[in-house]
C-alpha cells in the first residue's frame, strides 16, 4: 500500500465546494489511474479485467489488488490461485472463492503519480463539461440573469454560473450598449457539445424574454387563468402580444396592465423603454386582425382567403389612420401578421373607392345579338326524348301497317 495521507481528501473537498465534483469522482478517477499504470508498468493488456485499486480513507493508503479464483489446481495463474497460497492470505478462504492479493510494486509511487495527474486532470475537465451540458440543458428554453464580461468580435460573452455564454450579433438589441460588469437577463437559445466545455447561446432579443417576464409580474398568468396566445417582437423597438381569459370575470388585458399600469411599466423598464401593445385574442380572424392593429382604427376587414395554405385578409382604415395602421416603415402591419399569421393587405376609404371606380370602368355590358339562344341542356334531352318517342310510335305503326297486308 502507497501512504498519500490527508491532503488528497482536503483537495477533494475543496474541489467539491469550488466547482461542484463530488469527492467520489475524484477518487474513482485516481483508482482508474492506478490501475491503468500498473497495466502500464506491468506490461499487461488493457483488456485485463480483475485488476483494481483500493483506498482507505481512514489510513490514507492506496493499493493496487489482483482478484483471483481460488482452485485446487492452476490452470492461469494470472487468475487462479491454489487453496494453500489462499488460506496463507485469509485462513476462511475455500476452494471456489474469490480472494483479493495485494500486487503493489516497489517504487511504484512516482510512476502512479504521474499516470494520477494525468488521468484525474481528465476526469476533472470531463466531470465539469457533464455538470454544465446537464445544468444548461435544463435551462434552455428559459430565462437566466448572467454578467457582461466583455465583447469580443461583435459578440458579447456573458457569465451565467459555471460558464460563459456567448450573445451572437443578430441577438443583441440594436442600440443596446453592453457595458462590461453590469447583470443582464438573458434567454438560453441552445446548448452545442464541444469537446471541451459546451458552448451556450443566449438571446437578449428574442420573443420568450417578453413571455417570462409577463409570467414573472402577472400571477394570473402563472396561475394559467390568462394565458398568453401568440407574441411577435422586433426587439428595442415594440412588441405585440395577445392574450386570453380563461375566466370570463377576469380581463386579460387590464390584469396584464396591472394597477394603474404598474406591471406593465415594470416590464417596459426592464425592456429599456420598449413599446408594449397588449392585444386582445380573438377565434374570430376578423375581430383578431382588427385588435392586432391596434392603436390604429379599422373600418372593414374581409376575409380574402382562409384555409389550411392561405390566410389573406383586406384591411380598409379611414384615410387619416392609414400610416398609423402600416407603421413606421410597416412595422405596424408586420408584427400584426406576425402575430395573427395572417397576411394583411391594407387600403384606405378613398384608396378603395379609386379601386371600385376603375374596376367599374372596366366593365363593359354584354352586347346583343339577335341569335336565337340555344336550347339548355335539359330542353335538349325533352326534345330529343320526345322526337325519340315519335320515332317509336312511327316504327309501331309501320309494323302494324305490314302485318294487316301480310293478314291480307
Amino acid at each position: 500500500m502507497i501512504k498519500i495521507g490527508t491532503a488528497l481528501f482536503e483537495a477533494c473537498e475543496e474541489l467539491e465546494r469550488e466547482r461542484g465534483i463530488s469527492k467520489e469522482v475524484l477518487i474513482a478517477s485516481l483508482c482508474d489511474a492506478m490501475v491503468a499504470a500498473y497495466k502500464k508498468h506491468m506490461k499487461l493488456p488493457k483488456e485485463v479485467t480483475n485488476i483494481e485499486a483500493i483506498l482507505d480513507e481512514q489510513s490514507g493508503e492506496i493499493g493496487v489488488f489482483s482478484t483471483k479464483l481460488v482452485v485446487d489446481e492452476v490452470e492461469d495463474p494470472d487468475l487462479q490461485i491454489t487453496l494453500a497460497e489462499a488460506q496463507e492470505i485469509a485462513e476462511d478462504v475455500e476452494a471456489g472463492d474469490e480472494i483479493k492479493i495485494e500486487v503493489t510494486p516497489e517504487q511504484f509511487g512516482r510512476i502512479a503519480a504521474q499516470s494520477a495527474k494525468q488521468v484525474i486532470t481528465q476526469r476533472i475537465r470531463e466531470a465539469e463539461r457533464n455538470l454544465v451540458l446537464n445544468e444548461f440543458l435544463d435551462k434552455k428554453g428559459t430565462l437566466t440573469t448572467g454578467i457582461i464580461q466583455r465583447v469580443e468580435n461583435r459578440n458579447v460573452i456573458v457569465n451565467i454560473g459555471k460558464t460563459d455564454a456567448i450573445m451572437p450579433q443578430k441577438e443583441q438589441i440594436p442600440g443596446e450598449y453592453y457595458k462590461p460588469g453590469n447583470r443582464i437577463r438573458v434567454f438560453v437559445l441552445n446548448v452545442k457539445e464541444t469537446t471541451r466545455l459546451p458552448q451556450v447561446i443566449v438571446s437578449h432579443a428574442h420573443a420568450e424574454i417578453v413571455r417570462e417576464l409577463f409570467e414573472l409580474e402577472v400571477p394570473e398568468i402563472e396561475d394559467g387563468i390568462v394565458e398568453i396566445k401568440s407574441i411577435s417582437r422586433e426587439a428595442g423597438y415594440r412588441t405585440k402580444i395577445a392574450v386570453w381569459s380563461n375566466d370570463p370575470e377576469v380581463d386579460s388585458v387590464g390584469a396584464c396592465i396591472g394597477p394603474r399600469g404598474s406591471r406593465i411599466q415594470t416590464i417596459v423598464s426592464e425592456l429599456k423603454n420598449e413599446k408594449i401593445d397588449i392585444v386582445r385574442y380573438s377565434e374570430d380572424p376578423v375581430e383578431y386582425i382588427v385588435n392586432a392593429l391596434s392603436p390604429a382604427r379599422v373600418v372593414s376587414v374581409d376575409i380574402l382567403a382562409n384555409d389550411e395554405y392561405a390566410h389573406d385578409a383586406m384591411v380598409v382604415v379611414p384615410d387619416d389612420q392609414l400610416s398609423l395602421a402600416i407603421g413606421r416603415e410597416g412595422q405596424n402591419v408586420r408584427l400584426a401578421h406576425k402575430l395573427t399569421n395572417w397576411k394583411i393587405d391594407i387600403k384606405s376609404v378613398s384608396q378603395m373607392e379609386k379601386v371600385e371606380a376603375a374596376s367599374f370602368q372596366n366593365y363593359e355590358e354584354p352586347e346583343e345579338t339577335e341569335d336565337v339562344e340555344e336550347p339548355d341542356e335539359l330542353q335538349q334531352e325533352i326534345e330529343e326524348e320526345m322526337n325519340q318517342q315519335a320515332y317509336d310510335e312511327e316504327d309501331i305503326q309501320s309494323e302494324e301497317t305490314v302485318e294487316e297486308e301480310i293478314e291480307e
